[in-house]
């Protein structure tokens, strides 16, 4: 038999594998063959494969959306969604020339685009917008081992399949590349007009993004809201626009409370924000075994006249409820105003009392830069931020650090700090409490229910655990500094399974924003709030816009709030909760909700216009040329 190799007459021996490399070369040729036959098919042919394949698997991404996250257009929106995803992949075809590249390409675009719009509807409540897109890196910092693998391969591969499918070296290719381009600048340098005409065809309700994806398809509703992200960050107002806007503002800010007259020396500021705090007793409809309250908190904040705070967001975005409550200005639109609404460095709360002498530290055990904190903080006037590496990681529910273990060693490095004779402006941002809510060994669950939702069963025992840690903190707090001023409240409610799924056993929600009754959407952003007076004790304070905050602590540390803060002062001494597309308003015992249909009438449209001259003023301060600072400061 011949050695291994070739013969003399150059063909391959069967011996030493032959047959299976005769196997694998036909394998080759068949697959080969099969691209060239497709290749050598008519244009027609080849559009009718393309067009044919995106219509299948539409239907099948859609069935699969609908059946594991009920999420899909409604059936008159069907067809307009189908026909973008056709001219996406025209798009892709015409930039390949090649369906063996083109179908896996579109392909992996619809399933990632659709899906993962379907699962942050069942999150949120809320479909995909341009800004998750900006905040992709935080969602990275977030995850770790098969979760950050499996988020990777949901960006990574339709992207790289993307760039493997464009046929780069063709003349024509570039010549498409080139009038793509044009034509995107022509929209986004038109983006006012091409917004306004899409609104018109496909409509627009600002309040209700879950409806708006629902009556376009997810490929329509993204560039439509781009389209607007573009105009919206475009439209830096001009001084004769904060000028009126300031006109609109100024009658309700000169009714302002004075500041309370200084008694006392400087005195520390604690403000606490807490990770989903929320009152889970009012989940009536779950056969909870006991409170998950500790009743100390119950007692505590009984004698606070169980005050609310209200929080421009739900579920998330963590950073919006930070910005109101520490730059005084409210959240109104559906984007996390760290990332792309806080660009100048800007008088809010710690900036304001470092002028007063305050050293401004930040403490939050999370990845530095999440929601762009690095930046953000540093422009509202900390001058400390201690993140993760900044803690010792000794007490972690899954990734999370325990609230025990934060307040113990934030106090503990505060306490050792030379310059304690400056007072400070303590800022505590707790970690513990973020879905899914896990427990460590030491922390068992104690609380068992009748409902058999898991995230609901892991949150009220979370709860039990979290508002216990708070109350050993507090009693600490208080008796090493009892003069000081205490700010504790919950930062957003609980996210308890897909559409609202854990509220509504107990009726506190519906299963979409566009159904809830007024008290409802109060119950959507209502959290507990303590305010601690020194010695005076905790303050019966009510409903309190997050926003609102800041001009109550310079009020009770008798410091004179700054000209901006005095501006945010609601109208007629009402308290108005801005969201997305409506604001909730109350006062006099009464609350109702002003939705975009109702914003010209009556009470409704007096308090729309000042909520608009208030988002003009806003977006000056916080992102353009702060003519508002020269306005009111006139020579400086």
């Amino acid at each position: 038999m011949p050695p291994c190799g070739r013969t003399r007459r150059g063909r391959r021996s069967n011996g030493c594998g032959g047959k299976d490399l005769n196997r694998e070369t036909r394998g080759l040729a068949w697959i080969h063959n099969v691209n060239q036959n497709t290749d050598n098919l008519s244009r027609a042919a080849r559009w009718s494969i393309l067009v044919t394949f995106v219509v299948i698997w539409y239907a099948l991404i859609q069935g699969i959306s609908h059946f594991i996250f009920h999420v899909m257009p409604e059936p008159a929106a069907l067809p307009k969604d189908l026909a973008a995803h056709l001219i996406f992949a025209a798009i892709c075809y015409s930039l390949s020339g090649r369906l063996r590249s083109t179908l896996p390409t579109v392909a992996a675009f619809v399933a990632a685009l659709n899906l993962c719009n379907a699962g942050k509807i069942q999150f949120y409540g809320t479909p995909v917008m341009p800004d998750d897109f900006i905040a992709l890196p935080n969602l990275f910092m977030l995850l770790t081992g098969w979760q950050l693998v499996g988020a990777s391969a949901i960006v990574v591969v339709p992207f790289a399949l993307l760039l493997l499918m464009v046929s780069w070296r063709r003349r024509r290719t570039w010549l498409l590349l080139g009038l793509y381009a044009v034509a995107v600048w022509g929209v986004l340098y038109q983006a006012g007009p091409a917004v306004a005409l899409m609104d018109k065809v496909f409509r627009n309700s600002v309040w209700n993004q879950r409806g708006n994806f629902e009556s376009r398809g997810v490929l329509i509703h993204l560039v439509q809201e781009s389209l607007r992200h573009r105009l919206r960050s475009g439209s830096i107002p001009t001084a004769a626009e904060v000028e009126a806007a300031l006109a609109v503002l100024r009658p309700t800010a000169a009714a302002a409370s004075p500041a309370a007259p200084v008694g006392s020396p400087p005195r520390n500021v604690h403000m606490i924000v807490l990770e989903s705090f929320w009152d889970a007793a009012l989940l009536t409809g779950s056969g909870l075994s006991m409170d998950p309250l500790d009743p100390r908190f119950r007692q505590l904040w009984r004698q606070a006249g169980d005050s609310h705070v209200l929080s421009p967001i739900f579920g998330g975005y963590t950073a919006n409820a930070e910005f109101e409550a520490l730059c005084g200005f409210p959240v109104t639109e559906n984007h996390v105003y760290f990332e792309s609404g806080l660009r100048n460095q800007a008088p809010c709360l710690p900036q304001i009392l470092q002028q007063a002498g305050y050293h401004g530290i930040a403490s939050h055990p999370n990845v530095a830069g999440f929601w762009n904190r690095v930046n953000a903080y540093r422009r509202v006037g900390f001058e400390t931020y201690w993140s993760d590496r900044d803690f010792v990681l000794d007490d972690l529910n899954g990734e999370f650090l325990s609230d025990a273990s934060l307040y113990r060693q934030t106090m503990d490095k505060i306490g050792s700090r030379a310059d304690r004779d400056r007072p400070v402006f303590n800022f505590l941002l707790t970690y513990f409490g973020h879905v899914d809510y896990p427990l460590n060994a030491p922390r068992p669950k104690v609380i068992t229910t009748t409902d058999k939702n898991a995230l609901l069963n892991a949150y009220v025992n979370l709860m039990y655990y979290k508002s216990r840690e708070l109350m050993d903190f507090l009693e600490i707090l208080r008796q090493d500094d009892p003069d000081g001023l205490i700010v504790l409240f919950g930062d957003h409610l609980p996210f308890l399974g897909p559409g609202f799924y854990g509220y509504l056993r107990s009726k506190l929600l519906t299963d979409n924003r566009a159904t809830m009754t007024d008290r409802m959407v109060y119950t959507l952003t209502a959290t507990p709030l303590i305010v601690i007076d020194g010695r005076r004790g905790p303050l019966p304070l009510g409903d309190v816009p997050m926003y609102r905050l800041p001009a109550l602590i310079l009020h009770l540390l008798g410091l004179p709030g700054p000209d901006t803060i005095r501006l945010v002062t609601p109208p007629e001494g009402l308290a108005v909760r801005p969201l997305p597309g409506m604001f909730w308003v109350g006062g006099d015992g009464r609350q109702s909700v002003c939705r975009e249909d109702q914003q010209e009438q009556g009470q409704c449209a007096v308090t729309d216009r000042w909520l608009q001259a208030l988002i003009t003023v806003s977006r000056d301060l916080f992102s353009g040329a702060q003519f508002v600072l020269k306005a009111e400061h006139p020579g400086e």
